[in-house]
């Protein structure tokens, strides 16, 4: 066994199975993908109003009186989708919020981001409001995995 300096034992770095592995199941217990949809519809609410794009000469801006809207509306896009990985439990408020958000960035913001955050948002705002925790007589993933073999009935684990 490895120890440090002061004779602590040194832990083996996490291996990226491992990390995988845990990453799947912190993702089976909230509504990650509702939650990354909403954080992605954010993305184009806030991008397309303060873009300044230059089409062969032709300055092209999108800037419009949507400014504000866009930013208020793309932040609490973001927040949303953050609230729905780490309280799970918000679910349901999360993606009402999301949905009427994505609706009304359509005439606010530019389209929805050129409808890319609406479609992003609508999608977010449904998974969200159809996420249903797992029970918790369900084995996690990874539970599942390292659980030991079941001994059939008769057979003794000592070998008797």
């Amino acid at each position: 066994m490895i120890t440090s300096f002061f004779g602590r034992h040194l832990r083996p770095p996490v291996t990226a199975a491992h990390a995988r592995r845990r990453f799947r199941a912190w993702r089976g217990e909230r509504p990650f993908w509702a939650g990354l949809f909403t954080f992605t519809a954010a993305l184009p609410i806030l991008y397309w109003p303060y873009a300044n794009i230059d089409l062969g000469g032709i300055p092209l801006a999108l800037s419009t009186t949507s400014g504000a809207g866009s930013l208020i509306i793309g932040a609490l896009l973001m927040a949303l989708g953050v609230a729905l990985w780490c309280r799970p439990h918000l679910r349901v408020f999360a993606g009402i919020a999301t949905l009427l958000l994505a609706l009304i960035s359509f005439p606010v913001a530019n389209f929805g981001g050129l409808l890319l955050g609406l479609i992003c948002g609508l999608i977010g705002g449904s998974l969200a409001c159809s996420w249903i925790p797992p029970s918790a007589a369900e084995p996690s993933p990874v539970a599942a995995e390292h659980a030991p073999a079941a001994v059939p009935a008769g057979e003794g684990a000592c070998g008797d």
